[in-house]
């Protein structure tokens, strides 16, 4: 079904949207380091809220696209064009209703996640907070649209409106920061006006009928049928993100306990980490598109085939980002002007980091895209919480903790997170227990 063309055009944009992505969160913390790192914790801090409800977006965009390409692969474009519509109105009206929640409940939403962290530090975190908030429906509109394009095989779309998406948050933090001196405000401003523009390329490029999944007009009459299914595996994915960011916040309050350095130290190291995954990042994301289309066609060899094949490309592409990363993580280091005790933990922390993420990473976080895209989602959203909760959060405390080990106990209890999710999703996709041609049967039966 796919060529090493067809992947080459697929993957390649991917892993050059997933670096733009990252960039994203780099460029606001090097340019609000300017300004101290009291300012570099507050972002951080509410950007451990922000990734919980992107994800959450990300995760209903997920079974939006996952839905859509079964229906290519069936070639049933008029259905998956419905589903398209659905999953926009579906996801707009769950971020407008988690936006109005976070502005009315900013004050009190971060006393209670970070009520103990300085007050210098608080006030910074509201201001971000505020702004991030406005941007959520946007961001809904951007990842929901961005997934239906790759569901197509059309991951081109979404790399040149993330591009476009970071010139405009570079370009508006230099300006508002370094030109207005609006420190945090700046970089909340440009960000908002970076996703309000990509929501609008998005919008406009979806509703052109050239693509195989396009929206004519938009219907605001909500169709509980195809909802059902696009819930079916958007629900449990985002109870999955949801609770593993959740476990993430009750660490962040964990790492706040332990002072400026290790809030600053994490910040960065979660920045540069998440250059040391793009690769598997973009792979995942291709899994959905690929394994979905062949799902829908009934054809469980080749998703067996691709998915091998795939996770070849993502072990040997995290290998070569890691090592340069492990060999040149002090030079990267040294952009963002900590001081020397933030440095020498940032690179401590970050280097066990690209280590795991060769050996570890792909069996806990690319592998079960193959699973989600066949719709076997509450095996992994059950698998993920149960880790998540023992492991990395139970050892977060203990290693953190009890032993002493501060934020770098943090980062081990998290390998180990990964680790138990690896061989549980390693075991069932050899064990072949995701293929339910019942839930397929169902999906393909269905009438509109």
């Amino acid at each position: 079904m796919f060529s090493d063309k067809d992947l080459k055009w697929l993957i390649i944009p991917l892993v050059i949207e997933q670096f733009l992505a990252v960039t994203v969160g780099m460029a606001d913390i090097i340019m609000i380091s300017g300004a101290g790192e009291i300012a570099v914790s507050g972002v951080s801090l509410v950007d451990t809220i922000n990734i919980l409800l992107i994800n959450i977006f990300a995760a209903l965009a997920t079974g939006g696209a996952v839905i859509s390409a079964q229906y290519l692969g069936k070639k049933d474009r008029k259905t998956a064009c419905i589903s398209a519509n659905q999953l926009l109105l579906v996801s707009g009206t769950i971020s407008i209703g988690i936006m109005f929640f976070a502005l009315i409940g900013n004050k009190i939403i971060l006393n209670v996640i970070f009520g103990q962290v300085d007050s210098a530090i608080m006030k910074n975190a509201q201001i971000y907070f505020f702004l991030s908030s406005l941007s959520y429906p946007f961001l809904s509109v951007y990842n929901s649209s961005a997934a239906l394009f790759r569901a197509m095989g059309n991951s081109r779309i979404s790399m040149f409106t993330s591009l476009c998406m970071n010139i405009i948050n570079i370009f508006g933090n230099a300006i508002l920061i370094y030109g207005f001196g609006m420190g945090v405000e700046g970089v909340g401003i440009a960000t908002l006006i970076s996703r309000i523009v990509a929501a609008i390329i998005m919008l406009v490029l979806i509703r052109i009928p050239i693509y195989d999944i396009y929206i004519e007009s938009f219907c605001l009459k909500f169709d509980f049928q195809i909802i059902k299914q696009i819930l079916q595996i958007g629900i449990p994915n985002s109870l999955e993100n949801s609770m593993f960011q959740v476990g993430k916040i009750l660490v962040m309050s964990l790492v706040a306990s332990f002072g400026t350095v290790a809030i600053a130290a994490n910040a960065v190291s979660n920045t540069i980490a998440g250059f040391a995954v793009i690769p598997g990042m973009a792979t995942g994301l291709s899994l959905i598109t690929i394994i979905g289309q062949c799902v829908g066609a009934n054809d469980y060899k080749q998703a067996v085939y691709y998915t091998k094949k795939i996770m070849k490309i993502t072990f040997a592409a995290l290998a070569i980002i890691n090592c340069f990363i492990i060999i040149f993580v002090p030079a990267i280091v040294s952009i963002y002007k900590l001081s020397d005790e933030t440095t020498n933990l940032t690179i401590q922390i970050i280097r066990y980091y690209s280590i795991c993420c060769i050996f570890i990473w792909p069996l806990s976080f690319t592998l079960p895209n193959t699973l989600r895209a066949a719709n076997d989602v509450k095996f992994t959203m059950i698998i993920a919480i149960i880790s998540m909760w023992t492991w990395r959060i139970g050892f977060s405390y203990i290693l953190g903790n009890t032993f002493g080990l501060g934020v770098f106990g943090i980062w081990v209890a998290m390998t180990i997170d990964w680790l138990f999710r690896g061989i549980c999703l390693t075991g069932r996709f050899f064990k072949g227990t995701w293929k339910d041609k019942e839930i397929i049967s169902r999906i393909k039966s269905d009438t509109f």
